[in-house]
């Protein structure tokens, strides 16, 4: 039923959105030039890579980190991430059945080892283009919130929890809300989950693998 309800509500959104679709690729093409496109390889169900596909938001160049990030952001990529307008795109990703319309966010590749057991088991679903963690606070959530909320997404998820989740998602977007972390515009990368431990009396912070 889920994939069913993806494909179809999927395509109503594309036929429904597609003349937005085409002036923003007019406007992209007018304000930041080519290519209209971002493609990035992410972390699918069972941890399996997929080429995600956005709106690009960002001036060409390589990815060096998430505060290198901030400086790369145009002013209408500013626009297209604050009104949510560069994940129209991704609704390929649902097409081609990479991904569902609700589910934890897709990650970049290398964040996986990262991962402790218990955060990996946000795997076991298909990635989406909005989950439990997005209602929830969004970018505001710090990593380890944002991953409590994705495992218990897994843990609960069902049809009518995924409308619900879709429904909300709709009015934060047209409200703006969460759209932005606590100190920047784009996350800041996952490092890994630290944690606080005691070995011969001496407190160590280590991360967790």
């Amino acid at each position: 039923m889920k994939r069913f309800f993806d494909t179809l509500f999927t395509l109503v959104g594309i036929i429904i959105l597609s003349p937005i679709l085409l002036i923003i690729m007019v406007l992209s093409l007018l304000f930041q030039g080519y290519p209209i496109l971002f493609f990035h390889e992410r972390l699918g169900i069972n941890g399996a890579p997929f080429t995600m596909v956005k709106f690009r938001t960002m001036a060409t160049g390589q990815s060096i980190s998430a505060s290198h990030d901030i400086t790369r952001l145009t002013k209408w990529g500013k626009f297209l991430r604050r009104t949510s307008i560069d994940e129209f795109p991704v609704l390929i990703n649902v097409i081609k059945g990479d991904m569902s319309l609700v589910g934890p966010r897709p990650l970049p590749q290398k964040y996986f080892s990262r991962f402790n057991a218990f955060q990996k088991k946000r795997f076991q679903v298909k990635p989406g283009i909005t989950g439990l963690a997005q209602i929830k606070g969004r970018n505001q959530l710090s990593w380890e919130e944002r991953f409590e909320f994705d495992v218990q997404y897994v843990n609960d998820h069902s049809f009518f929890l995924d409308i619900k989740i879709i429904l909300i998602t709709i009015l934060l977007v047209f409200k703006g809300v969460g759209v932005t972390s606590k100190e920047q515009e784009i996350m800041p990368e996952f490092m890994g989950t630290k944690r606080t431990h005691e070995i011969s009396d001496n407190s160590e912070t280590e991360y967790l693998d």
